[in-house]
């Protein structure tokens, strides 16, 4: 029987069988290419078995060829086989190549978060896939900052997540670094922590803590033995010494001239 059906096959024709073998794809999708109206059979077998030619696995070739190089199927079909001069194959192909670079920078910006997101699972004690996630989600906005994450503790990064999307994350990330470069300058002038200057520093400085903590003073322990932690590295610690040498003196001053203390006092 199958001897028979092998004969009813005419000279200088192929199965889609023989074709997906010869050209490694699957019958399915010279099917499918087929239903797509970008490679039919030339003819159908008496048994009703598709049959190509040698022009057929030319076109199959081209085909194959184009979607290597990142062309959709539609793409092939509606914008490159009706094209007749090389201008305009030439200006496909030059879209497809900003495609392709986008897609190029966008897979190296990937890479680079795997290998960032990589060190800092190393660098943790247990698995944690909600940091991990906020990890991620620093790594997308380009915070720089985002290795503090693995030093919070769940509690902490709750009351992150609750009081802060990514907008609001940036823009107190940006003013805490620059009250941090003016401490570190009015320290450098020698501008009194208890002058007029130094205070109202102490009370923009002050009033971000409030932001942060949500006027929850159990969490100001935790911020200063966060600042405290000699795992942070060299650049960072020593910044925070240079800003802390001068943010230190001057809330001091501004929590006495203001009747304020901040560990036992409901922060108002």
């Amino acid at each position: 029987m199958n001897v028979e059906r092998y004969r009813a096959i005419p000279q200088g024709y192929m199965t889609a069988g023989a074709v997906a073998k010869k050209m490694g794809v699957t019958v399915r999708t010279l099917q499918h290419y087929d239903k797509e109206g970008l490679l039919s059979p030339s003819a159908m077998s008496e048994g009703g078995r598709r049959l190509y030619t040698d022009k057929d696995i030319i076109k199959l070739h081209q085909i194959l060829s184009l979607k290597h190089l990142g062309f959709s199927l539609d793409d092939i079909r509606d914008r490159l086989i009706p094209l007749d001069t090389p201008a305009g194959v030439a200006q496909v192909l030059s879209e497809q190549a900003a495609i392709v670079r986008e897609k190029i920078a966008s897979l190296t910006e990937s890479l680079s978060r795997i290998e960032a997101l990589k060190t800092e699972v190393l660098e943790m004690q247990s698995v944690d896939f909600k940091k991990y996630a906020d990890i991620i989600v620093n790594l997308e906005m380009k915070n720089s900052f985002y290795w503090l994450i693995k030093h919070f503790d769940s509690e902490t990064l709750d009351h992150i997540r609750n009081r802060f999307d990514k907008e609001s994350g940036i823009v107190f990330m940006q003013r805490f670094l620059r009250l941090q470069d003016e401490a570190i300058q009015l320290q450098a002038d020698g501008i009194p922590a208890e002058s007029q200057r130094g205070q109202q520093f102490a009370k923009d400085y002050w009033a971000l803590i409030i932001e942060f903590t949500g006027g929850d003073t159990d969490m100001l322990p935790k911020l200063i033995q966060m600042g405290q932690n000699d795992e942070f590295g060299q650049e960072w610690t020593q910044k925070q010494a240079k800003a802390n040498a001068f943010i230190e003196p001057a809330l001091g001053a501004y929590f006495s001239n203001e009747g304020i203390d901040p560990f036992q006092e409901a922060i108002p």
